[in-house]
């Protein structure tokens, strides 16, 4: 397959109608087990993005310089630790794809494990820590070992996708490690971790361009 530069602005643009809509429901979710916020910051920094992409992207062919424009304004909209977080997941994927106009198959592969990895590799997050890299790391994995069978990526991504919904849904029975619910011990559990849900949300919404 290939991704163009449209259509990956599309894919951004998904990303603000998604959060706009979801924002209350990640925000009922992190009452439960942090400060609330979750749904309302994802909301903050993807509408910001959406401005950029509208005022400042709608010439730009460059996928790697649209993914750093698109990092570096989640960060300056975001003040909470996501906002560094996902910065570095556009920046490694922007890294991962320079000089690109079109992504094609392998691509593809490179920017998805370049952008987990980046985030990964900022947060310090470990499986079993109840964070997004729970959703991140089995979903980045399943794309590396699909990538050394030559899968096609489409193939790769789907595979991926319900390793990430299994990470996602495994954060439930974890007593969180991270963050401000680490205060919360025993209390946390019983309930998904909404950054891994919203990591979740969003590489599912990827879904519907490949």
């Amino acid at each position: 397959m290939t991704l163009t530069s449209e259509l990956f602005k599309e894919y951004i643009l998904a990303l603000t109608t998604l959060f706009e809509s979801k924002k209350d429901e990640l925000c009922e979710l992190d009452r439960k087990i942090g400060d609330g916020d979750h749904g309302i910051t994802m909301d903050i920094g993807y509408q910001a993005v959406k401005q950029t992409i509208h005022n400042e992207l709608t010439t730009q062919k460059d996928i790697s310089k649209i993914s750093v424009a698109v990092g570096k304004q989640f960060l300056d909209a975001v003040g909470s630790s996501v906002g560094p977080l996902y910065a570095s997941g556009y920046l490694k994927g922007a890294v991962a794809v320079k000089n690109k106009t079109a992504l094609d198959d392998d691509e593809l592969y490179q920017f998805w494990i370049a952008f987990c990895k980046g985030i990964k590799d900022r947060g310090k997050a470990e499986i079993g820590d109840k964070t997004m890299i729970d959703t991140l790391e089995p979903f980045y994995k399943s794309l590396t070992q699909s990538q050394q069978l030559s899968k096609s990526f489409a193939d790769a991504y789907e595979d991926a996708l319900d390793m990430a919904k299994e990470g996602m849904e495994s954060t439930k029975d974890i007593v969180s490690n991270k963050g401000r619910s680490k205060r919360l011990g025993y209390r946390s559990q019983g309930h998904v971790d909404p950054g891994a849900m919203s990591a979740y949300m969003m590489l599912d919404t990827f879904k519907t361009f490949i």
